[in-house]
């Protein structure tokens, strides 16, 4: 019987555990979208990593993003995007080529680059995760994401968030396939100047260019 009642015992402080760390991450979720939510727009530098250990790939890419509402410009790996809230411009400049494609939130896979600092809203189960400690002070709590829909190709995600600033340092998503992606934000830069012309593309700037509607 004893037995028996240390088992029960084990069993609910375990579930308390659970939901007290459910509860914290739940918090610190919404302290994150609080903070994020009362700026204009974000712009960051970053540095974008992809690694699969079984076939031997290691990639490291330096990049920048600037989101404001729906609207978003990306440069990383040679390529920009441009988006304008109704179309994505991806400009090519090696190859001199521009792909403009309609939003279809529906259809879309992926992160979208817009949705960066918000998507873990919806669509992940969560629980708090390990403590980074950074030079200079900086404490980076992780959130761990499940995804809820099981056709996710993401096993995972670690969500590492500045306890302080309240903004997202580091994301890294693990694949069911092993491939390991991790983005690291080296700066963050809130409500910047922007120009009018930031997020609209105008054929007259690549004249040169190919340029293909689907």
């Amino acid at each position: 019987m004893k037995i028996k009642l240390l088992f029960v015992s084990l069993l609910s402080a375990g579930f308390a555990l659970a939901q007290n760390q459910d509860t914290r991450a739940e918090k610190l979720l919404q302290e994150v979208s609080e903070t994020l939510a009362s700026y204009t727009n974000i712009a960051i530098d970053f540095s974008y990593e992809l690694i699969n250990r079984k076939e031997y790939i290691k990639q490291k890419e330096q990049g920048t993003l600037v989101v404001q509402d729906n609207k978003y410009v990306l440069n990383l790996m040679g390529i920009q995007q441009l988006s304008d809230g109704e179309n994505v411009h991806t400009i090519n400049k090696e190859n001199e080529e521009v792909l403009i494609e309609p939003i279809d939130t529906d259809l879309s896979e992926g992160l979208n680059p817009s949705k960066l600092f918000s998507f873990y809203n919806e669509g992940y189960s969560f629980s708090w995760d390990i403590v980074q400690p950074l030079y200079g002070g900086r404490t980076i709590q992780f959130v761990k994401l499940t995804p809820i829909d099981t056709y996710a190709q993401a096993a995972y995600l670690l969500l590492g968030i500045d306890t302080k600033t309240k903004h997202i340092y580091k994301l890294i998503e693990v694949g069911d396939n092993g491939t390991e992606t991790t983005l690291t934000v080296s700066s963050f830069t809130p409500n910047k100047t922007l120009t009018a012309n930031t997020f609209v593309f105008s054929e007259a700037d690549y004249p040169n260019y190919y340029i293909d509607r689907f």
